[in-house]
C-alpha cells in the first residue's frame, strides 16, 4: 500500500487502518463472543476469537476499544515498529496507543506539547497522539518508513485473552456410566469377601420386597377408589326439610 507521496507502507499497517473491527464475524454469526477484535498481520484481515485456531501460527495482535476508538497495546506495537514520542494511555494496567488520528474541533492554543499532525494537546515530551500521526510525520519528513520498522517473526495473543473452545458433538458426555453386572455363578475376586456377597443378596431381596409392596398398595388403593366411586354414585339425596312456619 502507498502512503504519503507514493511511499509504500507495510501491509499489516494498512490493515490496522482499513479493517473493520468489533463487528460480528460473518463466519461465526451464531456463535457467542464473535466480535472481530483481532488483526492477523500475515493475512491482513480482522478475525474473531473463534477464527484463532485457523491463524494460530500467524502473527496476531489484539485490538481494544478506548473512548470509542481502536487501540493496541504498546508492548505489542513496539515489536513491529519504533513507537517513541507517541503518547500512551493506561487501560487495565496496560499501556495502549491509538491507531488512527482523532478529530479535534478546535486547535490547540497555549504552551506545552502538541501533536505534529493534528495539533492535539499532549503531555511532554510526546509529539504524536497516535500511530497514524507518527507514520504521517515520518513519511512527510523522511520519505521512508523502513528505519522505523522492526522485524517480528512471531507475535501471539496475551495469556489473559479468552479463546473459546468449540465443543464437538459427543453423545457420551451427559450419559451415566454403565454399571457392570457380575454373574452369581462366576467366582468373586480375591479382594471380595462373603459378607459383601450376602450384602448384595439382601439388598436385592429388600428391593424385590419393596416392589411387591408397592404393587399391593397400588392395587388396594385402586380397589378402594372404585368402591368409593360406586357408593357415591348409588347414594340418593335425602328429602329436604323446610323450616317451621311462625
Amino acid at each position: 500500500m502507498r502512503g504519503v507521496q507514493g511511499v509504500r507502507k507495510p501491509a499489516w499497517l494498512e490493515a490496522l487502518y482499513t479493517q473493520k473491527f468489533f463487528a460480528a464475524c460473518s463466519i461465526h454469526e451464531t456463535a457467542k463472543k464473535n466480535e472481530m477484535n483481532i488483526c492477523c498481520l500475515d493475512c491482513c484481515t480482522s478475525i474473531c476469537p473463534h477464527c484463532v485456531q485457523h491463524h494460530r501460527y500467524h502473527r496476531l495482535i489484539q485490538v481494544r476499544r478506548y473512548v470509542y476508538h481502536n487501540v493496541v497495546r504498546l508492548e505489542d506495537l513496539e515489536r513491529l515498529m519504533d513507537c517513541s514520542n507517541v503518547q500512551a494511555y493506561t487501560i487495565n494496567s496496560a499501556k495502549v496507543v491509538f491507531i488512527k488520528k482523532r478529530r479535534q474541533n478546535r486547535q490547540f492554543k497555549g504552551c506545552g506539547s502538541y501533536c505534529t499532525s493534528c495539533d492535539r494537546s499532549l503531555q511532554e515530551p510526546f509529539i504524536h497522539c497516535s500511530l497514524g500521526c507518527k507514520v504521517d510525520f515520518v513519511l512527510k519528513h523522511y520519505k521512508d518508513l523502513t528505519p522505523f520498522l522492526r522485524r517480528c517473526h512471531s507475535l501471539q495473543l496475551g495469556p489473559d485473552f479468552f479463546i473459546p473452545q468449540d465443543m464437538g458433538d459427543d453423545d457420551t458426555t451427559n450419559e451415566t456410566p454403565r454399571s457392570t453386572i457380575v454373574d452369581c455363578d462366576e467366582p468373586m475376586s480375591s479382594g471380595s469377601s462373603g459378607s459383601e456377597n450376602m450384602s448384595m443378596m439382601s439388598t436385592e431381596f429388600v428391593r424385590k420386597k419393596r416392589t411387591g409392596l408397592y404393587d399391593v398398595c397400588g392395587r388396594s388403593s385402586t380397589r378402594v377408589s372404585e368402591e368409593d366411586m360406586a357408593t357415591s354414585m348409588s347414594r340418593r339425596k335425602g328429602i329436604p326439610h323446610r323450616s317451621p312456619l311462625c
